[in-house]
């Protein structure tokens, strides 16, 4: 079984150098996971994503695996998978919801998450159960400290 448990790969390749860091796109008005996912929040409605960082560990996407709409998800369970050069990466959901939509223009051409992560690369929207995020997720700030 090649998946991974909601970690990507780490490349092999020498640690990134410092200008690349610093120029990585962190939107302000995101959320973040320590699994490199991003959440946009509007009511109860959470867009769901791969950060830039992310998408650029797991290198050119090929194949995205999506629930149906309508599934539940649970916190911290995998949701789906996304394939990549490197290797298959479970997508573990940070809430607990129902599956609302899912980006079909991401299942035709998975590498828009690679292109766009935070625009058109978008992977779910879920509309959550509990008006309380996990509190381990990060602003940008917290996110941009986390990935030095």
């Amino acid at each position: 079984n090649r998946r991974k448990s909601g970690k990507f790969p780490s490349s092999g390749e020498s640690e990134p150098d410092r200008k690349t860091i610093l120029a990585m796109n962190i939107p302000a008005g995101c959320y973040f996971t320590r699994q490199d996912q991003w959440m946009r929040r509007e009511g109860d409605i959470l867009t769901l994503g791969v950060t830039e960082f992310g998408q650029n560990e797991l290198g050119e996407l090929f194949f995205v695996e999506f629930p149906a709409v309508g599934t539940h998800v649970q916190a911290e369970k995998p949701f789906g998978a996304v394939e990549s050069v490197k290797s298959v990466s479970e997508l573990l959901s940070p809430v607990a919801g129902e599956i609302l939509a899912v980006n079909e223009a991401v299942a035709q051409n998975p590498s828009l998450v690679n292109e766009s992560p935070y625009e058109r690369g978008w992977l779910v929207r879920v509309k959550i159960e509990s008006a309380e995020l996990p509190s381990d997720v990060m602003d940008a700030a917290q996110y941009a400290a986390f990935r030095p």
